[in-house]
């Protein structure tokens, strides 16, 4: 809760459990008068909305007993209904803002403001997944910047048509998220980029989300002086908004069509990992269902995308607000989930990307056949012993370069968003049981680490970053030979 939602709650409370004592010392004007201002002052100063109706209620009651001042004595009956009543509204207005507060994101660390801007890309290349036939692929693009100016205007936190997709995607109104607009983004929209010539960073979400829901770890990124091109896949994310106002959501009618009737392809893999068999003898069943499940389409899909942004790249650094901008020759990509795959696949594909990270994303494709040329770090949550571990198969074959594999203890999918902010609850968010900010700090960290190293070309030991986290555990492979730098953080600490 806010804190002036918390001061009109404590004195609404306060004064309906002792107004007699109250009134014997104070006027009824000048009750009546305080809880007016303090709900005056809530309002004006942090808004109203809807999780608060319950501790307005309570406002209700405390502002008619202080109107009606009775001295009567109630009934045992009526004490105990009210007093009842009472706990009832008081619990309801404690739970409903905790469940969907008004979160604080962490601010950037960096050198650098950020800035944001949107980009509407129009391709000559059809769109599959409408009816229509003439239809061409359209993407909204979110540019994270550095900057040295903030603005007047500050970014709000997840757009129309995002927030419209969230709320049908869990059955909401739509006016149950009206309260993001006083979410704090620290991010300011269309402020000049920085002097000089930063590394470009290609990112992709996770299936029917959206790069507004990785708020803390974009503007983090950008703050450390890179340009974040956040692609939104259209009709596979929540919800995508156009300039004219047009606006696409998920297409849940394409989704069943791609789906239906192709879980007999993973049946045999689920099997696989119950049964005694040996890594070899499984393997070749897990290849299967990574090379044919429904999945990998969508992951071509969208590495297609990720690949038509990067070809945006020299025109954009041409003309434009980011003329002069951009370091073309120091590309990466990275991306969460189903989008962690399709970074994955675009390092397969496209000559220029540098260096990719895959987000707790399974790795469908073809990356189950070949090797990374490129280095590239898989970062995974924490997942119980009994999940089936289909990377570990598709990464069989690592990279001829650097191949890291990570994990973050007590963390679930959802650490690597701001989901777990919004929603505090680990059975609804899908997060573990680590703070949601450290969680952030760990993740953030790791990426920039790994792209500072790899496209930046710093000096950077990913060791040093495993001995600051105990909830870090990385492996690095260089090419045939391997080094675990959870066996360095022991040895250093048995010195």
């Amino acid at each position: 809760m806010q804190y002036l939602e918390i001061l009109m709650l404590l004195a609404s409370v306060f004064y309906i459990v002792f107004n007699r004592p109250v009134n014997k010392r104070l006027s009824k004007p000048y009750v009546v008068g305080l809880l007016i201002i303090i709900l005056l002052v809530h309002v004006l100063l942090e808004g109203s909305r809807w999780q608060m109706i319950p501790a307005y209620f309570i406002w209700l009651i405390a502002l008619i007993t202080a109107l009606r001042r009775a001295d009567a004595t109630p009934s045992t009956l009526v004490f105990v209904l009210k007093t009842v009543g009472l706990f009832i509204l008081l619990a309801l207005s404690v739970m409903l803002p905790s469940v969907l507060p008004v979160f604080k994101l962490p601010e950037p660390t960096g050198t650098y403001i950020v800035g944001t801007k949107d980009i509407h890309l129009e391709l000559d290349r059809d769109e599959v997944i409408t009816v229509d036939p003439s239809d061409k692929r359209n993407l909204m693009i979110k540019a994270w910047y550095p900057s040295t100016e903030d603005g007047a205007e500050k970014d709000p936190y997840v757009d129309k048509a995002g927030r419209n997709g969230f709320a049908q995607k869990y059955g909401l109104p739509v006016s149950f998220l009206n309260y993001l607009d006083k979410v704090d983004t620290h991010v300011f929209r269309n402020v000049p980029i920085a002097d000089g010539s930063f590394p470009v960073l290609i990112f992709s979400h996770g299936y029917n989300s959206k790069a507004n829901g990785y708020y803390a770890l974009l503007s983090e990124i950008a703050s450390q002086g890179y340009v974040v091109f956040a692609l939104n896949h259209t009709y596979e994310s929540t919800g995508t908004s156009f300039p004219d106002g047009a606006e696409a959501y998920f297409d849940y009618a394409y989704a069943d069509l791609i789906q239906k009737d192709t879980w007999h392809i993973m049946e045999p893999v689920i099997e696989s990992f119950k049964s005694d068999l040996s890594f070899e003898d499984r393997h070749t069943i897990v290849q299967k269902g990574l090379r044919n499940y429904f999945v990998k389409g969508m992951v071509e899909r969208w590495a297609r995308d990720i690949i038509d942004v990067d070809k945006k790249l020299d025109n954009w650094n041409n003309s434009g607000f980011f003329k002069g901008s951009l370091d073309v020759s120091k590309v990466g990509v990275f991306g969460h989930s189903r989008g962690g795959g399709a970074a994955g696949h675009s390092l397969l594909m496209e000559s220029r990307i540098k260096a990719g990270i895959n987000l707790d994303g399974v790795q469908w494709g073809k990356i189950v056949d070949t090797t990374f040329q490129k280095p590239f770090l898989f970062l995974s949550a924490d997942w119980p012993v009994e999940h089936e571990n289909l990377n570990q198969h598709a990464y069989i074959n690592k990279s001829s370069s650097v191949f890291y594999e990570g994990i973050i203890s007590q963390t679930g999918h959802s650490n690597f968003m701001d989901i777990p902010l919004m929603i505090p609850l680990n059975s609804m968010s899908q997060a573990g049981n680590i703070d949601p900010l450290y969680g952030l700090e760990i993740s953030n960290m790791v990426v920039t680490y790994f792209f500072d190293k790899h496209l930046k070309n710093r000096e950077l030991d990913m060791g040093e970053l495993s001995s600051k986290y105990e909830e870090l555990d990385i492996t690095v492979y260089m090419g045939d030979s391997l080094s675990s730098v959870s066996n360095l953080k022991q040895t250093s600490e048995e010195k």
